[in-house]
């Protein structure tokens, strides 16, 4: 079910480990509002550790959508994951309550408030397409693109390389170009009423809470977690299977890799995914950005004082109609 268009949307986005559940659960009922999680990986049962779910306390606070909905055995593309938001958003407006979308996964957001359309496309490409021109280099790719879509070539970066094949394929079915039916990509128009804030904190502070956040994830049980969820069909090379920590917690359980290795390469990988969160949301226009005044030294309970400090005014950004 599509959302009807100027439907009121407000939104929470930023890097992983910066405070944004914390932030929505501070002012979600001053909103009137329920949260939609844009989480790619929280969307599968039992990844809870790991992903840093919502608790069972947490979701009392508040009305969440969008978590434990796909078993870890399963595939669950960006197409799926628009099709519940759009769901969930649709439902949530018409028992006249505010749909808050929160998380960090940039193209999953982008699908959702942009309503970019996936029909007739494969995501991310057909295996077909993948097998005929998985030995070329990105540069023979991307020229490949510029002969059969130009706006496309134009807008996406050879070094993209799954966009990329995405684009030929899609060119080669004969349906519409994806440059033709992408506008709101790159032209960031969204069909709803949409008002974006965004979080940031100095990196280098971010980086020390993301390392003591995934301290703490191991110490809460994440290699049980794995353990169980591995019983449930969860491996490499699934998608759940390549979330952050989960890949590198099974490398350890394979033996490939000594635990404390795993941890270093998932803090790692956490903070250069952060880093790529930054560039993607601060290309978006309609952010409208809030600074954590967090600092190296700050304990727990001071940045989450300051978290709460910063929410009174997305509090009042997001409470302003456009």
């Amino acid at each position: 079910m599509k959302p009807k268009e100027d439907t009121r949307l407000l939104a929470i986005v930023g890097p992983t480990g910066i405070g944004k559940t914390e932030m929505a659960l501070d002012i979600a009922g001053q909103l009137d509002a329920e949260i939609v999680s844009v989480d790619s990986m929280q969307v599968y049962k039992g990844m809870d550790i790991g992903t840093a779910k919502p608790t069972a306390e947490e979701r009392s606070k508040a009305v969440f959508h969008l978590l434990d909905i796909v078993d870890v055995a399963d595939d669950f593309s960006v197409a799926d994951f628009k099709n519940a938001a759009d769901d969930a958003i649709a439902d949530i407006d018409a028992r006249g309550k505010t749909p808050l979308l929160v998380g960090g996964s940039g193209l999953y957001y982008r699908a959702v408030v942009d309503d970019l359309d996936f029909s007739n496309a494969s995501d991310p490409y057909r295996e077909e397409t993948e097998e005929e021109l998985e030995e070329m280099s990105e540069d023979e790719l991307h020229l490949i693109l510029a002969s059969v879509d130009p706006a496309a070539a134009a807008e996406i970066p050879a070094a993209n390389r799954r966009r990329v094949l995405r684009a030929i394929d899609v060119a080669r079915k004969g349906d519409r170009l994806i440059s033709e039916r992408q506008h709101a990509w790159s032209d960031f128009t969204s069909p709803y009423d949409l008002r974006v804030a965004g979080l940031e904190m100095e990196r280098h502070v971010l980086y020390r809470l993301i390392d003591m956040r995934i301290d703490r994830m191991v110490q809460q049980g994440l290699e049980k977690e794995v353990m169980t969820l591995v019983e449930n069909g969860l491996k490499a090379g699934t998608t759940a299977g390549e979330a952050l920590g989960y890949r590198q917690m099974l490398d350890y359980l394979d033996g490939d890799v000594p635990i404390q290795k795993a941890v270093e390469e998932a803090k790692k990988r956490t903070r250069n995914f952060a880093k790529r969160q930054f560039t993607w949301f601060g290309k978006d226009p309609r952010v409208e950005w809030f600074k954590i005044p967090a600092e190296h030294g700050d304990t727990p309970d001071v940045v989450r004082a300051k978290i709460g400090s910063t929410s009174l005014k997305v509090l009042e950004y997001l409470k302003q109609t456009t």
